[in-house]
């Protein structure tokens, strides 16, 4: 029943609501009970309150002997019908009763609701501590003889200058079925009924937020299980801008990145077969002419340097591929020491000087001091920059600018752009310059060939070293690539 996440948040939701209302109804009913009890015990008071003077007057001459006959008498004297009376007082609350006692205890008259009065011929009798509590005139909360709650009103006769008056009976005000009332039934009526279009109103919701949420993950399951058959162009729409549209947005951002990544090795794959291919056929074809005498003795030197030139491209080739295979490991270490930054640029740009002049390249080199200590992996760094120099020069124009700065910033670093006039980069190539096998150019001629790993190198090896690598380019106009390292202390 809960394997599913529609299931867990019904559940989930109906529980806090069923929960919420229960909490809801024991509290507005508690409420409810604690204002009938004291609107009806404030009646009861006031009631008693008011018998108070009326009984007392009519019992001033009462004895305790004849309180019963006298008090009747003296309530006919004064054209106050008993029971008209009661009943009067006792018809404002129809759970109000009203009793008569003479001074023994005996009830001779009721008014009200009073089930033992109605249900049996015998007579009834107060209880000792009821008579007690009504010749004191006190109120009770828990009596033997009636239903809930009582307020005694104590009858006393005249006696010489009016000292000591002598109790004869009492009128006691009662008040049964304290916590029943219509207001109460109506109130949770009313709870529940609204409960119960509530909880509906909230499945609905449920039913439709839960499908808005589910229905793009069952969409993400789906794709995936595409993505592991090897479809890469499987894409999840993207709807609103809340949590789960985000989460579409970067799972297509992920499944765009895979399908990029599964480009460049299926091009990294054909160009390894192919700069692969290419020079073992031309040493294999070479070496056959040799040995078969195709190729007289006189021109053997020339061919054996164009098979030292293939081969010389072969481990090349392989020292990349050990390169990445050593940094994808984490077993390549570099080793941080100070060296002249602006001594290893003028080394390489030494090294390119007959490519510099076969394309009459304009060459600037420029330091802000003559000697700029950098503290780096010199190896590395020497990668780094002859990487980004060869390519330089290989994509500048014919008669293009090649300009190599190196600056101190204001961050306290080493600076260093290269700088071409040529091919530049596509805009749409930009982010992807970095990546593994990416080659901007996807033809396959001798002089842009390569395999696409020297950029991806380069970003591997200043992600170690803590600094950044960047390049800005405009297509058939120019290109850029910066980085950055850490300036060597004073005395290193």
């Amino acid at each position: 029943m809960f394997k599913s996440v529609f299931a867990k948040y019904v559940t989930a939701v109906m529980t806090i609501f069923a929960l919420g209302f229960a909490i809801l109804l024991f509290i507005a009913t508690s409420i409810v009970d604690h204002y009938i009890s004291r609107s009806k015990i404030q009646e009861m008071d006031s009631t008693a309150a008011g018998l108070e003077t009326v009984v007392s007057s009519l019992a001033a001459n009462c004895e305790p002997a004849k309180f019963e006959e006298q008090f009747n008498a003296s309530a006919e004297d004064a054209k106050i019908p008993l029971s008209r009376l009661l009943s009067a007082f006792a018809g404002r609350n129809a759970d109000m009763a009203i009793l008569v006692s003479d001074a023994n205890g005996k009830i001779f008259s009721v008014a009200g609701f009073y089930p033992e009065a109605e249900s049996t011929e015998e007579a009834l009798f107060l209880s000792d501590a009821l008579k007690i509590m009504a010749q004191k005139g006190e109120q009770s909360e828990q009596n033997l003889e009636l239903p809930l709650l009582s307020r005694a009103v104590p009858a006393r006769m005249k006696t010489i200058r009016n000292v000591n008056k002598k109790y004869c009976g009492s009128v006691i005000v009662c008040i049964t079925r304290l916590a029943e009332s219509p207001m109460r039934t109506d109130m949770i009526q009313s709870i529940l009924s609204t409960a119960m279009l509530v909880l509906v109103a909230a499945m609905i919701a449920v039913y439709f937020i839960s499908a808005r949420v589910i229905s793009p993950l069952k969409e993400m399951s789906i794709a995936v299980d595409r993505f592991a058959k090897g479809k890469f162009d499987t894409r999840v729409s993207v709807r609103g801008n809340d949590e789960v549209a985000r989460l579409s947005q970067a799972f297509n951002n992920m499944a765009d990145s895979l399908e990029n990544l599964e480009k460049m090795r299926s091009s990294f794959v054909a160009n390894v077969s192919h700069d692969l291919r290419t020079p073992m056929t031309t040493i294999s074809g070479f070496i056959e002419e040799i040995r078969s005498g195709v190729i007289p003795p006189e021109k053997q030197d020339y061919y054996l340097g164009v098979i030292e030139t293939e081969v010389k491209r072969l481990s090349r080739l392989v020292a990349s591929l050990l390169d990445i295979s050593k940094i994808q490991a984490g077993e390549r270490k570099f080793v941080m020491h100070p060296f002249d930054i602006c001594e290893t640029g003028r080394q390489i740009l030494l090294s390119f000087e007959q490519a510099i002049e076969e394309k009459e390249l304009q060459v600037s080199f420029d330091c802000d001091n003559e000697r700029m200590l950098a503290n780096a992996d010199h190896d590395a760094i020497y990668q780094v920059f002859y990487n980004l120099c060869h390519n330089a020069v290989k994509f500048s124009r014919k008669g293009g600018e090649l300009r190599i700065e190196i600056r101190e910033t204001k961050e306290h670093k080493i600076r260093v752009s290269v700088y071409n006039q040529g091919a530049g980069i596509a805009k749409e190539d930009l982010p992807l310059v970095f990546e593994r096998f990416y080659k901007s150019d996807k033809s396959r001629s001798l002089d842009k060939s390569g395999l696409g790993l020297g950029l991806y190198i380069s970003k591997t090896i200043m992600d170690a070293h803590g600094e950044t690598i960047s390049v800005k380019s405009e297509q058939n106009e120019f290109c850029e690539f910066r980085f950055t390292l850490k300036k060597a202390a004073d005395g290193e």
